[in-house]
């Protein structure tokens, strides 16, 4: 079968652009090292919400675009998609949030009145539903500062087998092969007038793109003891957070934002940290029986690369990486741009 538009990588965003290309009647073909559950979307938390992406002014439509997905995503449960309360909370007045800036210390300190506004919502909670401070009593020992709200809560391994049956549902095909040394050795593999790089930190070498670092993150699965609210809570450092995201049977727990590190190896200790400062916050994990360990790097750039190029044979490649911990957030919203973007380069 001949190929439209060649889509490198099998995470989130690679397939949500092929599902996106291949809906839209392109014939799509993925081209992945790893299969979707080997990749860093199948470590990820995941929680609705900008976080630990750069600078960028096309983010928030992106995040607005994809969470009105997730919402229509809630009704199937094929998807792994839950609408879920929470609370996002810090340990005092100060300007920097999960993971990235203007958290919740960026409202007035504890006990302060009023309903959220524009000028005091962190800008990784905006589009939220149901936002509201919380009252500081009600918020777990070490934390001074949240904002209770509903976000969509998504169980990866489960979302990522949905994406990549609608991929082929849509007459899409997936083709596992060995890794790609450079976007010329991935010419080479086909016939198709444009690639789609989504290969998320391995665009590093495959561009190669320097500017792209590794945050490596590493959670624990574990046999959920009845929680059904997320929660995400700031460290004392900019890089530390702590989150458990319910998945009906399971849970997940974290975390990690430990940059430039690239092992992909589960480390003991910092399981073993995750573990007791996630009972800290919520004492029903207490023996929980772990399930699993995950590990994935978070692809970290000074601003998401979404934008068109050409090959040195004259064809044409749409960059869609770069995402940091936000690829899940932003994945519909870039896979909408980047499907744009090919559907123009082909006429």
């Amino acid at each position: 079968m001949s190929t439209d538009a060649f889509v490198i990588g099998a995470g989130v965003i690679g397939l949500s652009t092929a599902l996106r290309l291949a809906r839209s009647g392109l014939r799509t073909t993925v081209y992945a090292a790893a299969p979707p559950h080997r990749t860093t979307s199948a470590a990820a938390g995941a929680l609705w919400g900008p976080h630990l992406v750069g600078a960028d002014d096309r983010v928030p439509e992106w995040a607005a675009q994809t969470l009105e997905h997730f919402r229509g995503l809630a009704a199937d449960p094929a998807a792994g998609v839950r609408d879920l309360a929470g609370v996002a909370a810090a340990p005092g007045r100060h300007e920097s949030g999960p993971g990235e800036s203007g958290g919740p210390g960026k409202s007035g300190g504890p006990g302060e009145s009023g309903g959220p506004s524009d000028a005091d919502v962190p800008p990784f909670l905006r589009g939220a539903d149901g936002l509201s401070r919380c009252d500081p009593a009600t918020l777990p020992g070490g934390f001074a500062v949240g904002w209770r709200y509903r976000a969509p809560v998504i169980a990866m391994p489960d979302y990522l087998d949905y994406l990549l049956a609608q991929v082929l549902a849509a007459g899409g095909e997936v083709r596992l092969g060995p890794p790609l040394p450079s976007l010329a050795a991935a010419a080479a593999r086909t016939t198709a007038p444009v690639l789609v790089n989504c290969a998320g930190i391995g665009a590093r070498d495959l561009v190669p793109d320097p500017d792209l670092e590794p945050v490596r993150g590493q959670v624990v699965v574990v046999a959920n003891p009845g929680l059904t609210e997320f929660f995400v809570g700031e460290g004392s450092g900019p890089d530390e957070v702590s989150y458990i995201f319910p998945h009906g049977a399971t849970a997940v727990l974290g975390g990690t934002q430990r940059r430039g590190d690239a092992s992909t190896a589960p480390d003991p200790a910092t399981a073993a940290r995750i573990l007791a400062q996630c009972t800290a916050i919520e004492p029903r994990l207490a023996g929980a029986p772990v399930l699993a360990h995950r590990v994935g790097l978070r692809p970290v750039r000074p601003r998401v690369r979404l934008a068109a190029g050409t090959l040195a044979d004259g064809r044409a490649v749409v960059h869609n990486y770069g995402h940091g911990g936000a690829g899940v957030t932003l994945s519909w919203g870039c896979a909408g741009t980047a499907a744009g973007q090919v559907t123009r380069l082909l006429g």
